[in-house]
């Protein structure tokens, strides 16, 4: 965290701890232990993302038996500012061809309604192993990749390494979460041009995607 003061909120449970072999996942977007139908995974992740944005941070302890603390800090600021209404921002358009990659398919439907609702074509496919069938088949007919990391069978950064073995100028843009160990640095080497945490947001999605695209055609 950045120098200064902090205040420290404190939230204790008395359930029976969080396994250890979890412990580093549950920020993780759609990460439950939960059977189906009985939770989404986005509550500590939301919580996550709330807390990162206010420049602060979130930790737990936890043990097995005994309960779990979780720890917020946020800064403390002794500046007052005159609350201003919020204004819908207008968001970058586009006409491009998008393959939309997730294996989670709600996550799929609203990335599809997002990007049409900006203009843009969109494929979608649950698979990795799909999308990159459908990658090899039609390499040109795609003017940007969107991938989550975390997939079965082939994740997305393997998959996006095969995508750019096929065609080197692809655009390629990573979906992760907030606990994978990922940078923009590490994602350059890869290839990948830039990434995204989950859960995604419409106006990040958007700018991102026209960064990309509009860099990709200042290069070109």
């Amino acid at each position: 965290m950045r120098a200064g003061d902090y205040i420290q909120l404190k939230v204790p449970d008395t359930g029976v701890g969080i396994p250890t072999d979890v412990v580093d996942s549950i920020f993780d977007p759609y990460y439950t232990t939960k059977e189906v139908g009985k939770g989404t995974g986005m509550g500590l992740a939301v919580v996550h993302g709330i807390v990162e944005k206010c420049g602060g941070k979130i930790s737990v302890q936890s043990q097995s038996g005994k309960g779990s603390v979780f720890s917020v800090y946020l800064p403390i600021t002794k500046k007052r500012q005159a609350q201003e209404i919020y204004k819908s921002e207008d968001l970058p358009l586009g006409t491009e061809h998008i393959l939309f990659v997730d294996d989670e398919a709600p996550i799929t439907k609203m990335g599809d309604l997002i990007l049409t609702g900006l203009g843009d074509q969109v494929t979608t496919r649950t698979s990795s192993m799909e999308a990159l069938a459908l990658f090899r088949t039609k390499p040109g007919d795609f003017d940007m990749v969107i991938t989550d990391m975390t997939m079965p069978n082939m994740t997305g950064d393997i998959m996006a390494i095969e995508m750019l073995a096929i065609r080197p100028d692809i655009p390629i843009i990573l979906c992760t979460g907030y606990s994978q160990k990922i940078s923009d640095k590490s994602a350059a080497e890869m290839g990948i041009h830039a990434f995204l945490y989950k859960p995604i947001v419409k106006d990040e999605l958007a700018k991102t995607v026209r960064n990309v695209l509009d860099a990709g055609l200042s290069e070109a």
